[in-house]
């Protein structure tokens, strides 16, 4: 009772909170600080930290946000968002000084699986409030600059937020990690050919279902450490497996399309993965015969919001009945 006593306490106005937080900067964080904090250390060194940079995550982001167009503030679909983020920013600041006791620290963590659910459809909702802006007027160029800028910043900040989240509720809650192996959100080992067999066989699946046909793979591999075995490194196997997805989806698609438009009958070429292991790094490099890209539209093809496929109607139309597309909405490459 106590807890919760000091957890309805008069809040302070959200602007105080984010001017306060956005003070701070973000601390840096490698894999392997990561990887050794989730083999030694414990649920209350991780509230003692996460109580205070997660605020400071959250309000730089909505401190970023403030200075947006204002026309795209006043949007549906992101002022939802930014109500997620403060009502998330007020939960966090309630902990900031209570004792890191089993109970606040258990409470702590079932506010983290919260907000975590709470922020799974941010991507979707942000999208769809950048259509909401687009189809009101025309979007002028500084503005376009400032949403681009903006996004790049705000993507990258909320998946630190979940990797840090999840890390803390797999490693001291009630979560269970994904394989018995992985440190938290984790994988030590985590087998790259093994990950993009994955992808591949998921996006094949999509690609099948949208054109009745897909390629192959073909995977080449090169490893330099030792050549007799199969490459692993530690890494979010969750992040490897999106980033493979989305290329895969993009590759499948250029092809069938490419070669549609040459009216050939031919078989569909394999979509070729070379997997290159160095002594200090990790190169994928993805091959097709899906005719490349325009070079005036290369650097446009990492911008939110730009495709070269067929808009879908909307983000969040569930009426949708047809098969899925595998691309339209322009953010699988950015993310």
């Amino acid at each position: 009772m106590h807890l919760t006593r000091l957890l309805r306490t008069q809040q302070p106005s959200l602007t105080h909170l984010i001017d306060h937080y956005a003070k701070f900067p973000p601390t840096g964080l490698t894999m392997k600080r990561i990887v050794e904090f989730a083999r030694e250390g414990d649920a209350k060194q991780s509230y003692l930290f996460l109580r205070n940079e997660l605020p400071v995550r959250l309000a730089s982001m909505m401190k970023e946000m403030g200075h947006l167009p204002p026309r795209l503030l006043d949007m549906p679909s992101v002022k939802t968002v930014n109500g997620w983020y403060g009502t998330s920013l007020h939960e966090l600041d309630s902990f900031k000084q209570l004792a890191a006791n089993p109970e606040t620290v258990k409470k702590f963590t079932e506010v983290l699986q919260n907000i975590r659910k709470r922020h799974s459809t941010v991507i979707e909702t942000l999208a769809q409030g950048y259509m909401e802006f687009s189809d009101v007027g025309p979007v002028k160029e500084y503005e376009e600059s400032q949403i681009q800028y903006f996004l790049n910043r705000f993507y990258l900040s909320r998946i630190s937020i979940r990797l840090l989240i999840y890390q803390h509720t797999m490693c001291f809650g009630e979560e269970i990690p994904i394989h018995p192996a992985h440190l938290g959100f984790v994988d030590p080992n985590c087998f790259v050919e093994d990950i993009i067999k994955d992808a591949f066989e998921n996006a094949q699946f999509l690609c099948e279902g949208y054109y009745l046909t897909a390629p192959a793979l073909e995977i080449r591999r090169i490893n330099a450490i030792d050549p007799e075995e199969p490459i692993a490194i530690p890494y979010v196997p969750s992040h490897l497996y999106h980033i493979m997805f989305e290329l895969f989806k993009n590759s499948m698609r250029a092809t069938i399309e490419y070669l549609e438009s040459k009216k050939s009958n031919s078989s569909l070429p394999p979509i070729v993965v070379d997997v290159v292991k160095a002594k200090e790094d990790l190169t994928i490099r993805i091959s097709d015969h899906g005719g490349g890209i325009p070079r005036s539209k290369a650097d446009k093809i990492f911008r939110y919001m730009y495709s070269t496929a067929p808009r879908p109607v909307s983000l969040t139309d569930t009426q949708h009945s047809g098969p899925t597309p595998l691309a339209g909405f322009g953010y699988g490459l950015p993310i």
